[in-house]
């Protein structure tokens, strides 16, 4: 079926000239022809005003049926979002009368002629950034290229764009080169479960899509490419959350003859310069550094926050031989009991009760059993705190803890107690929400930290075996040989994490350039040499033709921009995302394919029994 008479023949004969966001005074008296969509249409009367967007901007144009009949009569028809074209005459607007909101106010368009490109029905949802959009998410990313009309999503799109390109560039500056990797290769799990793709042509046999370009870009290392730099789709097929997507872009790295301090110094004067580019700021520098252990003690997550403070305070030592039994438990069984104080201030008067329950359900979903509290009050000893745990603790014990938290009328403690990991984590989550409840920062701000000093290996609960906690081509630091087989959970790894206000936004490490070492490695994991062969055998061949010392990393591209953007959603910039179950609301994806295709690739589909 055809379209309307007035949408045809497309732009035959029509040329535009200018975008929607560049005219000024300057361009009084000219003819031009612009393009875009109806954002906006105002029926005066006799005159008819049309707002015309395009991704550059709008411009005002004007339909007085005195210059052009025809053009006004079709303007009558017009409705949001239409797709017209305009040519017509760009006329200064009076003094009093320029729209200072828009960079095209100084001037409107008079209408010589319009033509309808195209016709549209009634949007699912509004555009307009003055009206508020009512529209689930779910809805909108059925309809995401409607929603990237509107500016709240655009805008995060073109600022992903403007990063990307500051980013290209600080790497160019610096003599990495732009190499591709393919999509399809050999299946070689490295820890989260990968996309497989069956081969018609190898019955049975399988490619998978990379999680990241990892052994390839140790292999452009050894074929002497020196540095490399890729912006690359990676797969993974795992738990989706926030600020995590099945397919995810990374700015991945890698570079020769270097050690760690290099690789360290380059990417921050990468990631700095291309944040003040992007930013239009002066390049800030240089980034803190922090060991694991140390963020791990102050902060509970190894991706701190520092753009507040809140840390966490020890009190195991303090607390030893209390009578509390959640204190002492913790003590007796080598645990931790740590607190975090809320000083007296603006927030004080927050605290309501209401408030403390409502915080000791966020402490549950946490994972933490109840959340113990205390707020100091004038006095000492038992009569220094406001609460329930008070009668369990002798007044010396209440001094103790005032004396080593610093504690000073009016500030609020709250505690945990349990195994080191768990608790630190759980007191770590809380520190996060009570920031962001507290508006404790400025979220415009941007920290970042390098967090340093990993351990090479961790134990695998259920299994106990030992497995790498980066990826097993990590190499350790050589002040921490000695341990390896002695003792290999104290060797930490030459690996480094880049945080920024709270997210892990990058990651790498120096690689393991030696052969005989890169297969004891292995060893330790638990991978036997036949399966090191079958699983990495052209990496290992790869290591024994002199290759470099080598070492690299990855940038998270969504949710650095994220960050860079003041977002909470990775979803809200990439172009077409996924929903947290991985399904593609506009495409309908994933879905079946017909039975001849499933034959074609030697499969059989069993669906599960319920």
């Amino acid at each position: 079926m055809s379209g309307p008479k007035d949408a045809e023949p497309g732009l035959a004969g029509w040329r535009r000239s200018h975008n929607n966001g560049e005219l000024t005074p300057a361009a009084a008296g000219n003819t031009v022809t612009l393009m875009g969509w109806v954002h906006r249409r105002r029926d005066h009367g006799n005159l008819i005003f049309i707002d015309l967007r395009d991704r550059f901007g709008v411009t005002q144009v004007v339909l007085d049926p005195a210059v052009d009949a025809d053009a006004h009569r079709l303007g009558n028809e017009l409705r949001n979002e239409f797709c017209v074209a305009v040519k017509g005459k760009v006329n200064a607007r009076p003094q009093g009368m320029i729209n200072a909101s828009l960079a095209t106010g100084g001037i409107e368009v008079q209408v010589l002629e319009l033509k309808i490109l195209n016709r549209s029905e009634v949007l699912p949802f509004s555009v307009n950034q003055d009206e508020k959009v009512e529209a689930t998410e779910t809805h909108r990313l059925k309809y995401r290229y409607i929603d990237m009309r509107r500016p709240a999503i655009r805008d995060k799109i073109l600022g992903r764009i403007k990063f990307v390109r500051a980013m290209r560039k600080a790497l160019e500056s610096e003599g990495f080169l732009d190499i591709e990797t393919p999509f399809l290769y050999k299946s070689t799990p490295e820890g989260a479960r990968e996309f497989l793709v069956p081969s018609r042509v190898h019955p049975g046999n399988f490619y998978a899509l990379p999680q990241s370009p990892q052994l390839f870009k140790q292999v452009l290392m050894i074929s002497g490419f020196d540095r490399y730099y890729q912006v690359v789709k990676c797969f993974r097929d795992e738990d989706l959350r926030a600020d995590r997507q099945p397919e995810f872009t990374q700015v991945d790295i890698e570079m020769s003859f270097v050690q760690q301090e290099q690789i360290l110094e380059t990417m921050e004067r990468v990631i700095t310069g291309a944040v003040a580019e992007f930013r239009g700021t002066p390049k800030q520098g240089p980034i803190e550094r922090r060991t694991f252990a140390d963020v791990m003690e102050d902060f509970g997550v190894d991706k701190p926050d520092l753009r507040f403070g809140l840390t966490l305070q020890n009190l195991t030592e303090t607390v030893k031989g209390a009578g509390f039994k959640v204190f002492a438990e913790a003590v007796s069984t080598g645990g931790i009991v740590n607190a975090i104080v809320i000083p007296d201030g603006p927030n004080s008067e927050f605290w309501t009760r209401k408030e403390i329950d409502a915080l000791t359900e966020v402490a549950r979903n946490i994972g933490m059993k109840g959340l113990a509290y205390a707020k100091k009050k004038a006095g000492s000893g038992v009569d220094s705190w406001q609460s329930s745990i008070a009668k369990f603790l002798d007044g010396g014990m209440i001094d103790a803890i005032n004396a080593k938290l610093g504690l000073k009328d009016g500030d609020l403690v709250f505690f945990g107690a349990g195994p080191y990991d768990q608790t630190k984590a759980q007191l770590g989550a809380l520190r996060n929400h009570l920031g962001a409840k507290l508006k404790l920062y400025d979220p415009t701000e941007l920290k970042f930290l390098w967090v340093l000093d990993f351990p090479l290996l961790e134990k695998d609960e259920d299994s106990g075996q030992w497995k790498a906690r980066h990826h097993p081509f990590t190499s350790p630091l050589p002040q921490d040989m000695q341990y390896i087989d002695s003792d290999p959970g104290r060797v930490r790894a030459a690996a480094y994490d880049l945080v920024l206000n709270g997210y892990e936004v990058a990651g790498g490490s120096v690689r393991i350039h030696d052969p005989n070492m890169q297969m004891a490695q292995f060893k330790r994991l638990g991978l036997s040499a036949e399966a090191a062969q079958a699983k990495f055998g052209f990496l290992l061949e790869a290591l024994t033709f002199g290759a470099p010392p080598h070492g690299g990393m990855a940038f998270g591209l969504d949710r650095l921009v994220m960050c860079l953007l003041g977002t909470d959603a990775i979803r809200d910039v990439i172009p077409f995302p996924k929903t947290q179950k991985a399904t593609d609301l506009m495409t309908d994806a994933p879905a079946p394919v017909p039975p001849e295709n499933l034959r074609d690739l030697h499969i059989r589909v069993h669906m599960p029994t319920l």
